[in-house]
């Protein structure tokens, strides 16, 4: 097999293990996480939310650091303008709802589903299914706008009691809040977005001083992908995101479980070039390399083919005559002759002495030149007449000249 053909080879395989990777990879994601998260496709998650304001051309970002520096850290292009929480698995530390605080008081608005990590009982409030494990029942809610047919939702909103209101709001992630950050953090207008059909709130926007704002979402399930495909929830929810000023709508997917995590192939080149066991590695295969690269190049000029001359019919056929003299087979070696002739001009078939004697007076008539006729003569007296073992050499000789004279001359092509 020769080198191309391996090298062909070796590619349409690396080529379809690619393809394979990539058909398997597509579509692996569960298609049951609960996870409210952009990065999910699956009938829980939220990439259709993501996904339509991408198309209205508002300006998104999936935030996949924790939020420690989100208000102090320095705008690249395009400011935060609206963080999105939307009911994480992980919630906020202390020092993380005091940079959503800080974001608050700065203008920023907020959008919490669920508990929002915390930021839903930092300002304030609670969700009815805190208290029990499981989502049992559903609330039908009046719509906002009588063209809306909007879905019941599973949870609606509660404020906190007065005697514990301040007990729960320093119930965060890591221990209280420096200075009491969402104590401070005091609205000075209450908005019910959406209400069930009691009148308790199921989607809430609370107003602070500087323009900032968080809206309270009860059900995270107005956020997933099953209710934007099948109900009005989008023309609904999409207003409560889109940014009130210039600035990127921040999806918090740390707290989702989506950190930014090394590769496997960024965690093997950190150990092979940090480590000394790594350096050594990296070593060996430099010399080999260098080593494979020197054996493969030729240095000086290419050798010359040795040149090999194939034998031609006469020596064969001396060879043959040659043997059979050596071995007293002098009649077979002249017939074989004879025979072979005959085979080679067309004729199959052993001849009997008389019949090869007609075949050749036949033959010398057929022939054009003299020198054809005379060797024909010289074979068909080989024949008739006794002799020594030369009689071998002779007939293979007569033959010989026999067939040069009745092959087709070749020419030879012009240059």
């Amino acid at each position: 097999m020769s080198r191309r053909l391996e090298l062909g080879l070796a590619l349409v395989v690396a080529l379809a293990v690619g393809v394979a990777i990539a058909a398997g990879s597509r579509g692996t994601a569960p298609q049951f996480d609960l996870r409210t998260s952009s990065m999910l496709s699956g009938p829980l998650g939220s990439r259709g939310v993501y996904d339509v304001l991408a198309r209205l051309r508002v300006p998104v970002e999936r935030r996949r650091t924790p939020l420690f520096d989100f208000a102090r850290t320095a705008p690249r292009g395009t400011p935060p303008a609206v963080l999105v929480v939307l009911q994480p698995p992980r919630s906020l530390y202390a020092a993380e709802l005091a940079q959503v605080v800080e974001f608050v008081r700065a203008g920023g608005r907020v959008v919490a589903a669920g508990s929002g990590g915390g930021i839903t009982g930092c300002v304030g409030w609670r969700t009815k299914n805190e208290e029990v494990f499981l989502l049992r029942d559903s609330f039908p809610v009046v719509s906002p706008v009588p063209t809306l047919s909007l879905p019941p939702v599973t949870d609606f909103l509660k404020p906190w009691r007065d005697d514990v209101a301040d007990e729960s709001r320093l119930r965060v992630r890591g221990g209280p809040i420096e200075e009491n950050e969402c104590a401070t953090l005091s609205p000075t207008a209450e908005d019910t977005l959406l209400r069930l059909t009691d009148g308790r709130p199921a989607v809430l926007r609370l107003a602070y001083r500087g323009g900032g704002s968080v809206t309270l979402v009860a059900d995270p399930g107005y956020f997933r992908n099953r209710l934007w495909r099948a109900s009005d929830v989008p023309y609904f929810v999409t207003p409560l995101l889109v940014p009130a000023r210039r600035g990127r709508v921040v999806w918090d997917e740390y707290h989702q479980g989506f950190g930014r995590g090394r590769s496997m192939m960024g965690v093997v080149l950190g150990w092979l070039v940090g480590t000394p066991g790594g350096r050594v590695i990296l070593q060996l295969v430099g010399v080999l390399v260098v080593g494979l690269a020197v054996a493969a190049v030729r240095f000086g000029p290419a050798r010359r083919g040795v040149a090999t001359r194939r034998r031609s019919a006469l020596e064969h056929l001396e060879a043959l005559a040659a043997g059979l003299e050596g071995a007293a087979g002098t009649d077979t070696a002249v017939t074989l002759t004879v025979s072979g002739l005959r085979r080679r001009l067309g004729r199959t078939g052993l001849l009997r002495p008389d019949d090869q004697r007609s075949w050749l007076a036949a033959l010398e008539l057929a022939l054009p030149t003299a020198r054809g006729r005379d060797a024909v003569r010289r074979l068909q007296r080989i024949i008739t007449q006794p002799g020594g073992a030369e009689r071998a050499l002779a007939a293979a000789q007569a033959a010989e000249d026999v067939w040069e004279e009745l092959r087709p001359a070749t020419t030879r092509a012009p240059s």
